[in-house]
């Protein structure tokens, strides 16, 4: 990854982590991926050349820059959902410093019914925002899937009873191996290989 990326994610990193630590409104925190949950998941997207991916939770775009770097060598794209206009605003610019805007269309509004018109396919998802409503978006995203896919949820450590759900849908599904990795805030990795 090139230096001047680098130093754009540390620094969003640490200005998401001050922003979390001075708001008490849970809409208004960044909620960033931690660093090391970021990098296992954008080697895991790269390395496995994935060409269409789907982020369901962009805020200020740390991961998003993640992914459109993984993807970039591939001739791949990011989708990004995000419901809150300001942050998607500040996604946009972030790319832009990344130099990886063209990477990635972003989208506003509620992701189940945005997700519920994409016509697909998908060979990536990761839902990194509202966890009640990620099994609803995984069940109207499964038909629009790769064979090969992978399926990514951020906070399974830190959110346990938020996410049960979710992790009930992605163990019930046959064909896919399932792991959570205890980094970060924990990372539910499922893998569906075609």
């Amino acid at each position: 990854m090139e230096s001047y990326i680098q130093s754009l994610l540390t620094e969003l990193y640490e200005a998401g982590q001050a922003n979390d630590a001075r708001e008490q409104e849970r809409g208004k925190k960044m909620l960033n991926l931690e660093p090391d949950t970021a990098r296992l998941m954008s080697m895991l997207v790269h390395s496995s050349r994935r060409k269409r991916v789907l982020e369901i939770g962009t805020s200020n775009g740390y991961s998003t820059i993640w992914l459109a770097w993984a993807v970039r060598a591939a001739g791949g794209r990011v989708i990004s959902i995000d419901r809150d206009e300001q942050k998607q605003m500040q996604a946009d610019a972030n790319l832009r410093l990344a130099q990886l805007r063209e990477h990635v269309d972003l989208f506003h509004g509620d992701a189940t019914g945005i997700v519920a018109n994409f016509p697909g396919p998908f060979d990536c998802v990761f839902f990194d925002a509202d966890r009640w409503s990620a099994p609803r978006q995984l069940e109207l995203l499964l038909p629009k899937l790769t064979p090969d896919v992978f399926v990514f949820a951020d906070n399974v450590l830190s959110h346990p009873d938020e996410i049960a759900d979710y992790l009930a849908a992605i163990n019930a599904l046959p064909d896919f191996e399932h792991i959570v990795v205890p980094i970060g805030k924990g990372l539910s990795v499922a893998y569906r290989a075609g």
